[in-house]
């Protein structure tokens, strides 16, 4: 009688393996980055310092790169001198992985938008009723710097995705932020697709912009007023509302490839 073989899962495999050089090397300055020891831009030190610092040979330290590099956590200056710089990611490097990891789990794009109606209205009403005065007053200051921009759509549209990001980020929380960054970027490069492949919908999302407008300034006005039930309710409609000029698909829509 022979006996079943257990499958060993890849996350079971890697906590059981015993961790390579170059890995253990990678560990140690994304540590020291997260701990803010080297900061965002700064360079690594020399090849020379770090080979002596660990006690590797050059090929050792040079995959260490590549892992960091992969990660987009270093640039890598190749040829003499050579060397590693700092670059912090922002959400559209999480955001190519985040798209795929949720495409092949079959997420349409309202999927995600929904996600984002979840924690926005949310944060709303965080904001508004335990939110300190220089969080309501710096949202405050985003919409008076969009309301400049509405004769320039493509400025507009920055701003406005600015403006939904610091709503969350103003709330406090850390994670969601992190969240609805990643769903905004995906949504964000959903449309610049949608508007290359079709010039014609350009205009139909700047009709939208006024309209965009006056749904912040009084969005911002119910969170000055500490109004939470309202600035929640106000948000889930606003955001209803332009779900359908934003989409432009139904509910079975893959998300787009973000690897192009």
């Amino acid at each position: 009688m022979t006996t079943a073989k257990k499958i060993v899962t890849r996350s079971e495999r890697d906590r059981v393996r015993p961790k390579k050089v170059p890995e253990m090397i990678a560990n140690r300055i994304r540590q020291m980055i997260a701990r803010g020891e080297i900061s965002d831009g700064e360079w690594l030190p020399t090849e020379p310092q770090l080979i002596e610092m660990f006690g590797v040979s050059r090929p050792t330290l040079r995959e260490a790169f590549r892992l960091l590099e992969a990660d987009s956590l270093v640039t890598i200056r190749r040829g003499p001198p050579g060397g590693a710089r700092v670059t912090i990611p922002g959400p559209e490097a999480a955001a190519s992985q985040f798209g795929l990891l949720l495409t092949l789990s079959g997420t349409s794009l309202q999927d995600v938008y929904e996600a984002r109606m979840l924690i926005e209205p949310s944060a709303a009403r965080v904001l508004a009723e335990r939110g300190n005065a220089a969080a309501r007053k710096a949202l405050a200051a985003e919409v008076d710097q969009i309301k400049m921009l509405v004769d320039s759509p493509a400025e507009f549209t920055a701003a406005s995705v600015r403006f939904h990001l610091h709503l969350v980020d103003l709330a406090g929380n850390k994670t969601l932020t992190a969240v609805v960054s990643m769903l905004t970027e995906i949504l964000t490069q959903h449309m610049a697709k949608v508007i290359h492949d079709n010039p014609t919908k350009h205009a139909e999302f700047t009709t939208q912009d006024q309209r965009a407008l006056r749904a912040y300034q009084k969005l911002v006005a119910l969170i000055q007023a500490k109004d939470g039930e309202g600035a929640e309710k106000f948000w889930i409609k606003h955001m209803k509302a332009a779900r359908e000029y934003m989409l432009h698909v139904d509910d079975t829509t893959q998300i787009v490839d973000l690897l192009d």
